[in-house]
């Protein structure tokens, strides 16, 4: 019995060292090395250094100056990012996207864009496609008193384009360039 315990327990060692020591610590100095914004969290800093958030996780702007995110089914909290789990035919979801379709409501600009209206898997999805920050435009540009045309440039400027799919915008990004105008 002890000529089979003996190796499977130094097995046993030598595998949670590889694979629970040497393993993290390797491709933790390698993502250091070759992608340290990423592997650092992707912080996003104002002019001033200080962190203002992630670039991968949205945060919630309060008020007409702002634009606004995808609403979030966990408030944002990164502990609690989820979906709201309410199926398509749940009248509590059907409830909620009306109601918030009801405040975001431009007269004139037709319907409110469903990214606004809809939140993401994780609750925290930091991007927007243009058009749903180009509904917001006329808000913002009215409580700032900027004039829409420069916000437009401002929106422009900030449009991604990702290697699949269709081009984005970063919320806090946006807003943290809004700040400087």
């Amino acid at each position: 019995m002890s000529t089979m315990i003996r190796p499977a327990l130094s097995l046993l060692v030598l595998m949670t060292l590889i694979t629970g020591v040497a393993y993290p610590l390797v491709v933790t100095g390698v993502a250091q090395v070759a992608f340290p914004d990423q592997a650092n969290g992707s912080l996003v800093r104002d002019a001033d250094g200080k962190v203002r958030g992630s670039s991968l996780i949205a945060q919630d702007f309060v008020g007409d100056a702002w634009f606004h995110p995808r609403p979030s089914a966990g408030a944002f909290a990164t502990v609690s990012s989820s979906a709201s789990n309410l199926a398509p035919s749940n009248p509590a979801l059907a409830t909620r996207v009306i109601d918030d379709a009801n405040k975001l409501l431009v007269p004139g600009q037709g319907p409110v864009p469903l990214a606004l209206l809809t939140t993401s898997a994780s609750g925290l999805d930091p991007h927007l496609p243009p058009a749903a920050i180009t509904y917001q435009l006329a808000r913002v540009a009215a409580a700032r008193d900027v004039p829409v045309s420069a916000l437009q440039q401002l929106l422009d400027a900030h449009i991604e384009q990702p290697l699949v799919g269709p081009p984005v915008v970063n919320v806090l990004e946006l807003n943290i360039a809004l700040e400087k105008l």
